[in-house]
Protein backbone atom coordinates (compact mmCIF):
# COMPACT_ATOMS: atom_id res chain seq x y z
CA UNK A 1 0.00 0.00 0.00
CA UNK A 2 2.93 2.37 -0.65
CA UNK A 3 2.17 5.93 -1.93
CA UNK A 4 5.16 7.74 -3.24
CA UNK A 5 3.95 11.32 -1.92
CA UNK A 6 7.07 13.33 -3.82
CA UNK A 7 10.54 13.08 -5.07
CA UNK A 8 10.94 12.97 -0.59
CA UNK A 9 8.73 11.14 0.89
CA UNK A 10 6.77 7.69 0.31
CA UNK A 11 3.57 7.15 2.66
CA UNK A 12 2.98 3.44 3.92
CA UNK A 13 -0.81 3.87 5.54
CA UNK A 14 -1.59 0.49 7.59
CA UNK A 15 -4.91 -0.32 6.32
CA UNK A 16 -6.90 0.11 3.12
CA UNK A 17 -9.20 2.28 5.28
CA UNK A 18 -6.22 4.34 6.13
CA UNK A 19 -5.20 4.66 2.40
CA UNK A 20 -8.87 5.97 2.07
CA UNK A 21 -8.15 8.18 4.78
CA UNK A 22 -5.30 9.79 3.76
CA UNK A 23 -6.91 10.23 0.38
CA UNK A 24 -9.79 12.10 2.00
CA UNK A 25 -7.16 14.42 3.16
CA UNK A 26 -9.09 16.46 5.69
CA UNK A 27 -6.61 16.45 8.51
CA UNK A 28 -3.07 15.06 9.16
CA UNK A 29 -1.01 15.12 12.46
CA UNK A 30 2.38 14.63 12.79
CA UNK A 31 3.54 14.04 17.07
CA UNK A 32 7.39 15.44 17.70
CA UNK A 33 9.22 13.78 20.45
CA UNK A 34 11.91 16.10 22.28
CA UNK A 35 15.31 15.18 21.49
CA UNK A 36 14.22 12.85 18.28
CA UNK A 37 17.01 13.84 15.90
CA UNK A 38 15.50 12.86 12.94
CA UNK A 39 12.92 15.88 13.66
CA UNK A 40 15.57 18.50 12.75
CA UNK A 41 14.09 22.17 11.23
CA UNK A 42 15.01 21.00 7.73
CA UNK A 43 13.27 17.86 8.32
CA UNK A 44 10.09 19.94 9.61
CA UNK A 45 10.22 22.31 6.34
CA UNK A 46 9.91 19.23 4.12
CA UNK A 47 6.92 17.73 6.14
CA UNK A 48 4.86 20.99 6.09
CA UNK A 49 5.72 21.63 2.93
CA UNK A 50 4.36 18.05 1.98
CA UNK A 51 1.02 18.45 4.49
CA UNK A 52 0.03 21.66 3.46
CA UNK A 53 -0.16 20.30 -0.02
CA UNK A 54 -2.26 17.00 0.73
CA UNK A 55 -4.38 18.03 3.95
CA UNK A 56 -6.87 20.83 4.25
CA UNK A 57 -5.51 21.33 8.35
CA UNK A 58 -2.27 20.01 9.75
CA UNK A 59 -0.97 20.19 13.50
CA UNK A 60 2.39 19.43 14.74
CA UNK A 61 1.83 18.18 18.62
CA UNK A 62 5.31 17.56 20.50
CA UNK A 63 5.24 15.85 23.56
CA UNK A 64 6.28 18.13 26.64
CA UNK A 65 4.69 15.96 29.68
CA UNK A 66 6.34 13.71 32.11
CA UNK A 67 9.55 14.16 29.79
CA UNK A 68 11.45 15.20 33.59
CA UNK A 69 10.27 11.52 34.96
CA UNK A 70 11.90 10.23 31.83
CA UNK A 71 14.80 11.69 32.46
CA UNK A 72 14.88 11.09 36.13
CA UNK A 73 14.05 7.38 35.40
CA UNK A 74 17.49 7.05 33.84
CA UNK A 75 20.14 7.91 35.83
CA UNK A 76 19.57 11.69 36.13
CA UNK A 77 18.70 13.74 39.08
CA UNK A 78 15.66 15.32 39.52
CA UNK A 79 17.07 18.94 39.46
CA UNK A 80 19.04 17.55 36.62
CA UNK A 81 16.27 15.62 35.14
CA UNK A 82 14.07 18.95 35.27
CA UNK A 83 16.65 21.44 33.56
CA UNK A 84 17.24 18.76 31.13
CA UNK A 85 13.71 18.45 30.24
CA UNK A 86 13.08 22.05 29.66
CA UNK A 87 16.07 22.57 27.48
CA UNK A 88 14.97 19.59 25.23
CA UNK A 89 10.95 20.73 25.35
CA UNK A 90 12.04 24.31 24.18
CA UNK A 91 14.38 23.49 21.69
CA UNK A 92 12.06 20.97 19.54
CA UNK A 93 9.43 23.74 19.88
CA UNK A 94 12.12 26.05 18.06
CA UNK A 95 12.77 23.40 15.81
CA UNK A 96 9.31 22.86 14.84
CA UNK A 97 8.99 26.93 14.33
CA UNK A 98 11.55 27.08 12.53
CA UNK A 99 10.93 24.53 10.08
CA UNK A 100 7.00 25.77 9.44
CA UNK A 101 8.22 29.54 9.34
CA UNK A 102 10.64 28.35 6.35
CA UNK A 103 8.50 26.07 4.82
CA UNK A 104 7.01 29.30 2.82
CA UNK A 105 2.54 30.12 2.33
CA UNK A 106 0.77 27.28 3.21
CA UNK A 107 -2.00 25.75 1.12
CA UNK A 108 -3.38 25.24 4.79
CA UNK A 109 -3.08 26.73 7.96
CA UNK A 110 -0.87 24.80 10.65
CA UNK A 111 -0.86 24.79 14.13
CA UNK A 112 2.00 23.90 16.58
CA UNK A 113 1.22 22.95 20.12
CA UNK A 114 2.04 21.18 23.20
CA UNK A 115 0.78 18.18 24.49
CA UNK A 116 -0.16 19.05 27.83
CA UNK A 117 -2.28 22.29 25.72
CA UNK A 118 -5.03 19.53 25.67
CA UNK A 119 -5.21 18.41 29.21
CA UNK A 120 -8.34 20.31 29.64
CA UNK A 121 -10.30 19.05 26.71
CA UNK A 122 -12.95 16.72 27.60
CA UNK A 123 -12.73 13.93 24.83
CA UNK A 124 -8.81 13.90 25.29
CA UNK A 125 -9.39 13.37 29.32
CA UNK A 126 -12.01 10.70 28.09
CA UNK A 127 -9.63 9.01 25.89
CA UNK A 128 -6.73 9.66 28.33
CA UNK A 129 -9.19 7.71 30.67
CA UNK A 130 -9.85 4.68 28.37
CA UNK A 131 -5.82 4.45 27.49
CA UNK A 132 -4.85 3.95 31.63
CA UNK A 133 -8.00 1.70 31.82
CA UNK A 134 -6.59 -1.00 29.21
CA UNK A 135 -3.54 -1.06 30.12
CA UNK A 136 -4.86 -2.35 33.58
CA UNK A 137 -7.28 -4.92 32.12
CA UNK A 138 -6.21 -5.49 28.38
CA UNK A 139 -3.51 -7.83 28.15
CA UNK A 140 -2.36 -7.82 25.03
CA UNK A 141 -2.71 -3.70 25.11
CA UNK A 142 -0.32 -3.74 27.62
CA UNK A 143 1.86 -6.24 26.13
CA UNK A 144 2.13 -3.95 22.93
CA UNK A 145 2.83 -0.71 25.08
CA UNK A 146 5.71 -2.88 26.98
CA UNK A 147 7.23 -3.82 23.25
CA UNK A 148 6.71 0.42 22.62
CA UNK A 149 8.15 1.29 25.64
CA UNK A 150 11.15 -1.26 24.84
CA UNK A 151 11.63 -0.16 20.97
CA UNK A 152 11.83 3.63 22.54
CA UNK A 153 14.29 3.36 25.54
CA UNK A 154 16.43 -0.16 25.11
CA UNK A 155 19.28 1.75 24.15
CA UNK A 156 18.87 3.54 27.14
CA UNK A 157 19.35 0.61 29.59
CA UNK A 158 23.23 -0.95 30.32
CA UNK A 159 24.43 -3.77 28.62
CA UNK A 160 22.46 -7.13 30.43
CA UNK A 161 19.99 -5.25 32.44
CA UNK A 162 16.02 -4.98 32.10
CA UNK A 163 13.81 -2.50 32.34
CA UNK A 164 12.93 -1.69 35.71
CA UNK A 165 9.37 -1.42 36.81
CA UNK A 166 9.18 2.28 37.90
CA UNK A 167 10.95 2.95 34.08
CA UNK A 168 8.16 1.14 32.48
CA UNK A 169 5.85 2.84 34.72
CA UNK A 170 7.24 6.28 33.56
CA UNK A 171 7.30 5.17 29.62
CA UNK A 172 3.48 4.11 29.93
CA UNK A 173 1.97 7.28 31.97
CA UNK A 174 4.86 9.15 28.63
CA UNK A 175 2.81 6.75 25.64
CA UNK A 176 -0.68 7.20 27.84
CA UNK A 177 -0.37 11.14 27.40
CA UNK A 178 -0.15 10.36 23.65
CA UNK A 179 -2.23 7.80 22.42
CA UNK A 180 -5.33 9.49 22.50
CA UNK A 181 -4.40 11.19 19.15
CA UNK A 182 -3.65 7.80 17.90
CA UNK A 183 -6.85 6.88 18.65
CA UNK A 184 -9.52 9.62 17.89
CA UNK A 185 -8.05 12.83 16.62
CA UNK A 186 -11.18 13.15 15.05
CA UNK A 187 -12.84 13.84 17.91
CA UNK A 188 -10.43 15.91 20.05
CA UNK A 189 -9.43 18.58 17.29
CA UNK A 190 -13.08 18.66 15.39
CA UNK A 191 -11.97 17.30 12.41
CA UNK A 192 -14.02 14.85 9.92
CA UNK A 193 -10.95 12.60 10.02
CA UNK A 194 -7.27 12.29 10.74
CA UNK A 195 -3.77 10.34 9.91
CA UNK A 196 -1.67 10.02 12.10
CA UNK A 197 2.27 10.26 10.65
CA UNK A 198 5.06 9.18 11.81
CA UNK A 199 8.48 8.10 10.09
CA UNK A 200 8.03 4.44 11.58
CA UNK A 201 5.71 1.73 12.59
CA UNK A 202 4.95 1.93 16.34
CA UNK A 203 4.25 -1.85 18.34
CA UNK A 204 0.90 -0.37 19.04
CA UNK A 205 0.07 0.11 15.53
CA UNK A 206 -1.74 -3.86 14.82
CA UNK A 207 -3.31 -3.56 18.48
CA UNK A 208 -5.10 -0.19 17.73
CA UNK A 209 -5.77 -0.85 14.08
CA UNK A 210 -5.76 -4.06 13.39
CA UNK A 211 -7.35 -6.73 15.85
CA UNK A 212 -11.43 -7.16 16.76
CA UNK A 213 -11.97 -6.24 20.09
CA UNK A 214 -10.15 -4.03 22.98
CA UNK A 215 -8.91 -0.49 22.62
CA UNK A 216 -8.97 0.31 18.64
CA UNK A 217 -8.58 3.81 16.75
CA UNK A 218 -12.13 4.84 15.58
CA UNK A 219 -13.10 4.03 12.33
CA UNK A 220 -12.11 7.93 11.04
CA UNK A 221 -8.51 7.90 12.52
CA UNK A 222 -5.86 6.34 10.05
CA UNK A 223 -2.28 5.76 10.98
CA UNK A 224 0.78 6.17 8.10
CA UNK A 225 4.70 5.63 7.64
CA UNK A 226 5.54 8.73 6.22
CA UNK A 227 9.13 8.53 5.41
CA UNK A 228 12.36 9.36 3.37
CA UNK A 229 12.59 7.32 0.46
CA UNK A 230 15.33 4.70 0.55
CA UNK A 231 18.53 6.26 -0.36
CA UNK A 232 17.27 9.88 -0.24
CA UNK A 233 17.03 12.55 2.55
CA UNK A 234 14.49 15.03 2.16
CA UNK A 235 15.49 18.33 0.94
CA UNK A 236 13.03 21.09 2.07
CA UNK A 237 11.76 22.83 -1.41
CA UNK A 238 13.20 26.58 -1.85
CA UNK A 239 10.20 29.01 -0.78
CA UNK A 240 9.49 32.69 -1.24
CA UNK A 241 9.01 34.49 1.98
CA UNK A 242 6.21 34.83 2.76
CA UNK A 243 4.70 37.92 5.21
CA UNK A 244 3.51 36.85 8.46
CA UNK A 245 3.65 33.36 7.69
CA UNK A 246 3.80 31.63 10.89
CA UNK A 247 1.93 28.51 12.45
CA UNK A 248 -0.90 29.38 14.70
CA UNK A 249 -3.05 28.08 17.60
CA UNK A 250 -6.60 29.02 16.87
CA UNK A 251 -9.05 27.83 14.08
CA UNK A 252 -8.05 26.38 10.75
CA UNK A 253 -9.20 28.52 7.84
CA UNK A 254 -11.61 26.96 5.24
CA UNK A 255 -10.81 23.71 4.04
CA UNK A 256 -8.50 23.90 0.45
CA UNK A 257 -10.77 23.13 -2.15
CA UNK A 258 -10.80 19.25 -2.96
Amino acid sequence: MTITADASFEVLPFTRTCRHIWEDGDHVLIGVSPGNSYFSSERITSLAQWATTRFAQVDFVYADLHVDRMFAAFGYTREHAEKRATKEIKAVRRRILKGVEESGPPQAEIRVRALSEFQSNPVYQLLHRRVLHFLETDTEFRKGCEEMALHFVGSKLPEGESITDDQLQVCFDYMAAELPFFVDTPSILDVPSSVAAYHVKMPLTDVLFARGGGLRATRNQAYAVVRPEAGQTPRPVPAAPAENHAPTEGNVDERRAA
